[in-house]
């Protein structure tokens, strides 16, 4: 048994029984940490809903949150979504002691950065997500983004404009890049993915199949943009494949 109870057998490239946390880091570290990486983390069901009860959190399980959990360990930002935060009810980015040990030992700050993605500025400064955050979040918006919001929020984060009326992905990254946040951990929502795809900045997609029908209303892990034309086909290389328990756990990454 796993040391977080999760067990996580590899089924490509290599069969490996009950992968340990050291042989998973492996797996979703980046290869160089000086180049730049912008990776996403969706779960979908079988059907392809991207949530359950209009929750992401209620098609995941133990192996998930722990895959979860490790991805957030290796990067240098975790990027999400307001709408994402609100409707999953985020408080504050933090990892626990063994996580902070581990980046301490190898390098890295003791806490990744939290940067939140929002064009309206929609967001409570009072709330746990800055008040008690071990890092002065980011807030990446809009030079529309209205000014008394953007007043308040400045004084508990650092909010940056990353575009004339909405987020571009390509400054998103830009921006994160420029402060020394090369990998960059994104966790949704799909409005975000579907951006992140249109402007072809996506370079790995952490994907978890969940073993469950949904079979009703969800939404799938992207949305496009209203304005969005029909894209080309983007290809991406299979890295490998986890199971626990039914639950499939895949990684792509852009080919190059």
């Amino acid at each position: 048994m796993s040391e977080r109870g999760a067990v996580i057998d590899a089924l490509f490239p290599d069969r490996v029984a009950d992968l340990g946390d050291d042989e998973l880091l492996a797996l979703y570290g980046p290869v160089d940490r000086s180049v730049p990486r912008l990776r996403a983390n969706f779960i979908a069901s079988v059907d392809g809903s991207a949530t359950a009860a209009g929750l992401s959190g209620e098609l995941g399980a133990p192996a998930d949150k722990r895959v979860f959990d490790l991805q957030r360990q290796v990067a240098d930002v975790v990027v999400v979504a307001a709408g994402t935060v609100r409707s999953e009810g985020y408080g504050a980015m933090r990892l626990g002691p063994e996580a902070e040990a581990w980046r301490v030992a190898a390098g890295l700050a003791a806490q990744p950065a939290f940067a939140l993605v929002s064009r309206s500025l929609d967001l409570d400064p009072a709330s746990d997500v800055f008040a008690v955050a071990p890092v002065r979040p980011l807030v990446l918006t809009s030079d529309s983004a209205p000014a008394d919001r953007r007043a308040a929020l400045e004084d508990v984060a650092d909010v940056i404009s990353c575009g004339a009326t909405g987020v571009e992905p390509s400054r998103l990254v830009d921006v994160l890049v420029a402060r020394g946040l090369l990998q960059m951990h994104c966790e949704g929502g799909p409005s975000l993915l579907g951006s992140l795809i249109e402007a072809d900045a996506l370079d790995a997609l952490a994907l978890t199949v969940s073993p469950n029908l949904e079979g009703g209303q969800g939404t799938r892990i992207t949305h496009p943009s209203g304005d969005a034309a029909p894209l080309d086909l983007r290809a991406l290389a299979l890295d490998h494949v986890l199971n626990s328990d039914g639950m499939l756990l895949l990684h792509y990454s852009r080919r190059r």
